[in-house]
């Protein structure tokens, strides 16, 4: 983390604000401001400026360079070009910084950005993705710019060629990386279109569908045509796993199947019938097709 060092006076500690347009300060009772650097004219003129010396300002933190490329995404400005040639000269600096801060600022990025191609591509162009996300693709994958929902994982997954891996290396949580893992473990749409191949794709998909639905509307620019059949099997509250089953496999025991992999197999069957048939997921009819498959292998 940059070491700041608190000055003797107001305009001491704005000359060492990262850019001019956070290095404004107003007395809320005098009603005045203080803008030695001409923040509000970089404002009204749209421009990323580093205050003072921006090599200088890089070196203090260079995360900075970071910042201004989101500020740059997030408020559409153009960058100053000193303070760009300097972003290009320190960019290398950025492999000093901690994984943990980097993530914050790519995800504080992807929520904010009002183009995520403008983001994404000002890392390209600072050689940002060289140090931190190498496998960012290019060209632009998505689209739509600007997502409704700002999902930094869903967004992570759509922008980069391996989530898992930017995200391992970012020191993300253990749940998002694998929420990452389940995304890049099922296809991103059923194979067949059928009320019962769209089950067979939730069952395989798990928690993961509602993020390939995402990242199938951000990579498409619209819903993909498969999710009103979701949103019909879910209110019909039809079995999409093995605890959705009306027979379990104490029930398997109780029917006389010796405990152990058996169990599992049969209840694997189950589920595959049930995914076909719905209305077969009752006690009775279960009870009857394990029997069968019991007599199949007897």
């Amino acid at each position: 983390h940059a070491v700041v060092a608190y000055g003797v006076s107001l305009e001491d500690d704005l000359a060492r604000r990262d850019f001019t347009i956070n290095a404004l300060a107003y007395h809320p009772i005098r009603r005045e401001w203080r803008d030695p650097f001409d923040g509000a004219g970089d404002l009204r003129r749209g421009l990323i400026r580093a205050v003072g010396d921006p090599t200088t300002r890089f070196r203090e933190d260079f995360l900075r360079i970071l910042r201004g490329i989101r500020f740059a995404a997030r408020l559409d400005f153009a960058i100053d070009p000193a303070t760009w040639a300097a972003t290009l000269a320190e960019a290398p600096g950025l492999t000093q910084l901690s994984a943990e801060r980097v993530r914050d600022e790519w995800f504080k990025s992807l929520a904010t950005a009002k183009s995520l191609v403008r983001l994404t591509d000002l890392w390209r162009a600072a050689g940002a993705d060289k140090i931190w996300l190498p496998e960012l693709l290019d060209p632009y994958p998505l689209a739509i710019a600007s997502p409704v929902e700002r999902d930094p994982v869903v967004l992570t997954a759509a922008l980069c060629e391996d989530a898992c891996q930017v995200l391992v290396r970012l020191k993300v949580s253990n749940r998002e990386i694998e929420r990452a893992r389940r995304m890049m473990a099922v296809a991103v749409e059923p194979g067949d279109a059928s009320a019962a191949g769209v089950r067979r794709w939730l069952s395989r998909a798990g928690p993961a569908a509602d993020d390939l639905i995402a990242l199938w509307t951000l990579k498409q620019g619209s819903p993909p045509p498969y999710a009103a059949t979701v949103g019909e099997i879910r209110a019909r509250g039809e079995p999409l796993a093995r605890g959705n089953l009306a027979l379990d496999g104490k029930d398997l025991i109780a029917l006389g199947m010796p405990a152990g992999p058996a169990v599992g197999r049969t209840l694997d069957r189950l589920l595959d019938l049930v995914l076909e048939s719905p209305e077969r997921n009752t006690k009775p009819a279960l009870t009857e097709a394990a029997r069968a498959f019991a007599g199949e292998t007897g």
